[in-house]
């Protein structure tokens, strides 16, 4: 028995250069927008048995105004980034700097006082090996951290590839199969 799962990264509550770690904003105008120009291709996703999110305000948004009626889920949750919620990565690294290095190159050191790269990819494989292998397909509405630190885990990936990958808002990503054997499964378009 397999399941699939469907990642769709919540829309924008900032302008990428303005997002900050942990953060908690409600969507912004161009979030909402672009749930707009983009919803007819997500509506398909609601027809899943479990629909969840994240329990940030925009995943929770996100998954409201597409109809998806989304359960939130704590594991879910964002990286807890300690003493630097709420800041930039640009004012992190003007005032940790050597702390900054020492995060983005080793995944188990958490300068901020927070959740490592490791335990954050982990808690959210575990969230993954958890859903009901039953044949069913499930959605889920998650920050983009959350997105790429499943990818990481599903594709059994180095822990520094989660700095690779770009997951763009309202983008969506499905992984199928089960605890410890997730594949990525890449879907045509529909026309």
């Amino acid at each position: 028995m397999s399941v699939r799962v469907s990642l769709v990264a919540a829309a924008r509550s900032s302008a990428l250069l303005a997002e900050r770690f942990d953060d908690d904003r409600q969507l912004d105008h161009a979030g909402w927008h672009e749930i707009q120009l983009t919803a007819h291709n997500l509506l398909p996703l609601g027809a899943a048995e479990l629909r969840y999110c994240s329990p940030t305000p925009r995943s929770r948004a996100t998954g409201e105004a597409l109809g998806f009626a989304p359960m939130a889920q704590p594991a879910l949750r964002d990286c807890d980034m300690g003493r630097w919620r709420g800041w930039t990565l640009a004012e992190v690294t003007a005032r940790e700097p050597a702390a900054v290095d020492a995060w983005l190159s080793d995944p188990r050191s958490a300068p901020h006082g927070g959740e490592p790269l490791m335990a954050f990819i982990s808690r959210i494989g575990s969230w993954l090996d958890t859903r009901p292998a039953c044949d069913g397909f499930i959605v889920a509405v998650a920050e983009p951290s959350v997105v790429r630190a499943a990818l990481v885990y599903a594709l059994k990936a180095p822990p520094a590839t989660y700095w690779n990958v770009d997951v763009r808002p309202l983008s969506t990503v499905t992984l199928t199969g089960g605890p410890r054997r997730w594949s990525l499964s890449l879907e045509a378009a529909s026309r």
